[in-house]
């Protein structure tokens, strides 16, 4: 059975998230991995002259390509993180608009820019089903087009949507849905939704033991 989002409790848990998550010293960078200075960089995506961040979060991984000339636009659901973002990049040339993925990616017609790449840190291709993004991704990219997304590998065993609270399991329900497959099945999903080749892999943490990083990457035909 699909899991249902309810996109208005959603914003509300993002929110509530962006009042704890944004910094205001921090600084840009590009890293697809929880550990900071650990993996591969932003040369996953290619030269790309477009990019769009989907999930772009604090945006300081937007603003890192922006400073090397790169025209980024960075979407996320939160109205409370985009108007943080702004706050502080908008001098960088990146652009962040608040908008919920699925709803941003269809666009009107007139509207609906193609990018030399897409990608998401532990962002929107976590949290939004696949089946309903993964096509919206390919039509939103320009021929031989990237797209590249990182999140927590799947718990053996636990697979499809996984649902999620915001901050323990004790106060008012805030919670959404994340989806986790192994790497397989969503090259899978990825040629399915018309991607020419795709590659998924688990990298393995700096420190043995630890959680690695699910590592996708999917070139458009």
């Amino acid at each position: 059975m699909p899991a249902h989002h309810d996109i208005a409790a959603e914003t509300e848990l993002w929110d509530a998230y962006a009042a704890s998550a944004f910094k205001d010293d921090a600084e840009p960078a590009f890293c697809w991995t929880q550990y900071a200075g650990h993996g591969p960089g932003p040369e996953l995506l290619g030269d790309p002259r477009s990019v769009l961040e989907i999930g772009c979060g604090t945006g300081r991984a937007l603003v890192h390509l922006a400073r090397q000339g790169v025209a980024a636009r960075g979407v996320d659901l939160s109205p409370v993180m985009v108007e943080k973002a702004t706050a502080k990049w908008g001098d960088t040339g990146a652009e962040f608009v608040c908008a919920e993925v699925l709803a941003y990616l269809r666009g009107r017609p007139e509207t609906r820019e193609t990018y030399d790449a897409v990608y998401s840190i532990f962002g929107a291709a976590w949290f939004t089903d696949p089946g309903r993004l993964l096509p919206l991704v390919r039509q939103r990219l320009a021929p031989g087009g990237v797209f590249v997304f990182s999140q927590p590998p799947a718990i053996p065993g636990a697979y499809g949507p996984q649902g999620m609270y915001k901050g323990g399991f004790a106060g008012r329900a805030m919670f959404t849905y994340r989806y986790s497959y192994r790497p397989a099945v969503w090259e899978r999903l990825l040629t399915r939704a018309g991607f020419a080749v795709a590659a998924a892999t688990v990298l393995d943490a700096p420190r043995p033991g630890h959680i690695g990083t699910l590592l996708v990457r999917a070139v458009a035909p």
